[in-house]
């Protein structure tokens, strides 16, 4: 029988986050606001041979890996398995499959060393990545989160409330990313490319606004995405050369540009004093520079997380699984993976 011993009076509870939800096996060891160890294993190489994930080779290669990269994360972290306080693992959203490897191994893990189980929504990881970044963060505040799956600027009233401003319309930024890096024949991941190739170029070509000055604080990207695919093929069907960097350059300002100053607008609107972000997307460095630029403009603190924990990560699940204890929230065995879970009104999962 599953009946684990759960300390409430822990301050800084030891919990081992594990992450599998697309193409990185992860674990990490949080113990309050402090990475003991971060591991990943990552197939990313693999699946840029296909052009973007295929679930069944990330499902396999989480099954390959995901005992090894445990070990090492509790190894690492300097503790035995008896100092762990409970199992912090990705419920959803993400690969079906993929997920199901976490989840199942987290479960069997927890059972095992009769330790409590934490479901952790992926996005919300993303969201407590800056509490890593600054251990004295505190609500309230507001937050960006610009993903591959999700864009959205939100209001966090406290640790357990949150309010959504406003959010994508259509495509999410980082999809916007990874279709425009295609077409212009770019690797993928296609952020981290976009941004290398848009180095070399200038932002000359017009790009539609997006909702600038309206909409609230919605975004729509599939607009932007459907402009620069016209406008590169328009020019290959002329037989006329582009500069891709400028495209690139082009694209990356008029998908972030809008995302700094709805960003911004939001903190001032809820009379806030400091805002963060979080998902793959803040990795970027155009967008790290220009809400930083932004908020100092405005009088505004910014926390980012560092880029690697702004990407896929075990640590930011980890460290929401310490929020989620705080609050009381466990999971039992009947947890399952679930491929979409919507962005709430409440924190509770």
């Amino acid at each position: 029988m599953y009946n684990p011993i759960i300390d409430k009076t822990k301050e800084n509870p030891v919990i081992l986050g594990i992450e599998s939800s697309c193409d990185e096996t992860a674990a990490a060891v949080v113990c309050g606001r402090k990475v003991l160890s971060d591991e990943i294993a990552s197939s990313a190489d693999i699946q840029a041979l296909y052009g973007g994930v295929v679930p069944e080779i990330a499902s396999r290669a989480h099954t390959d890996a995901i005992a090894q990269v445990v070990e090492r994360a509790v190894k690492n972290a300097g503790i035995d398995y008896a100092d762990i306080d409970a199992i912090a693992v990705t419920y959803g959203a993400g690969l079906l499959g993929a997920l199901l490897v976490g989840v199942s191994f987290a479960k069997a893990f927890a059972y095992a060393l009769g330790k409590p189980l934490i479901a952790v929504n992926h996005i919300r990881g993303h969201l407590s990545a800056s509490y890593l970044a600054c251990p004295t963060l505190k609500p309230p505040f507001v937050t960006l989160l610009a993903s591959g799956g999700h864009t959205a600027v939100l209001y966090t009233k406290t640790e357990a409330e949150f309010e959504i401003l406003g959010g994508t319309l259509d495509d999410a930024v980082g999809e916007a990313f990874d279709k425009v890096a295609r077409v212009l024949g770019l690797k993928y991941p296609g952020g981290p490319h976009i941004q290398k190739c848009a180095e070399a170029g200038k932002p000359v070509i017009p790009m539609p606004k997006m909702l600038k000055g309206a909409g609230g604080y919605n975004f729509s990207y599939s607009g932007l995405k459907t402009a620069v695919i016209n406008y590169c093929h328009t020019k290959e069907q002329r037989g006329e050369t582009y500069s891709k960097a400028d495209v690139a350059c082009s694209f990356q300002c008029a998908a972030v540009d809008i995302l700094v100053e709805k960003t911004v607008e939001g903190a001032k609107e809820k009379g806030v004093d400091t805002v963060t972000a979080g998902g793959g997307v803040v990795a970027n460095a155009y967008l790290r520079e220009q809400l930083q630029k932004a908020c100092d403009r405005n009088g505004l603190k910014l926390v980012l997380p560092e880029k690697r924990y702004c990407t896929d990560n075990a640590s930011m699940i980890a460290m929401e699984g310490a929020v989620q204890y705080m609050l009381g929230n466990f999971a039992d065995m009947r947890l399952n993976a679930k491929a979409s879970i919507p962005l709430a009104t409440t924190l509770k999962t």
